[in-house]
């Protein structure tokens, strides 16, 4: 079992910046990925972007590249979103998730077998 505890969340004027930040606890062992997803009110859950656990390959979705940074704490087994630019489209729940088949898609929601609870990220205008 894999416990996922985000954390940072809130509100924020256009423009500015959070870091989200994401907790892992219980298995480690053969951990393939984390990644970040949000859902906005009435649609579906997105990506956002992933990291590879071991060797640390980043992906990140058009809508957030070159704005948001995925990176990652092996020792603390954290992981982390940096949100610069900020717009009130970014407004959603952002989940984080984590991924034990290596080589799986990434961008993909059925890659991943463990979900955080979600933080609510609100961007004002």
């Amino acid at each position: 079992q894999v416990q996922l505890v985000e954390s940072g969340g809130g509100l924020v004027q256009a423009g500015g910046s959070l870091r989200l930040s994401c907790a892992a606890s219980g298995r480690t062992f053969n951990r393939y990925a984390m990644g970040w997803f949000r859902q906005a009110p009435g649609k579906e859950r997105e990506f956002v972007a992933a990291v590879t656990w071991n060797v640390g390959i980043t992906y990140y979705s058009d809508s957030v590249k070159g704005r948001f940074t995925i990176s990652k704490d092996n020792a603390k087994n954290t992981v982390y979103l940096q949100m610069n630019s900020l717009k009130p489209e970014d407004t959603a729940v952002y989940y984080c998730a984590a991924d034990h088949r290596a080589g799986s898609l990434l961008r993909q929601r059925s890659s991943y077998d463990y979900w955080g609870q979600g933080t609510q990220v609100t961007v004002s205008s």
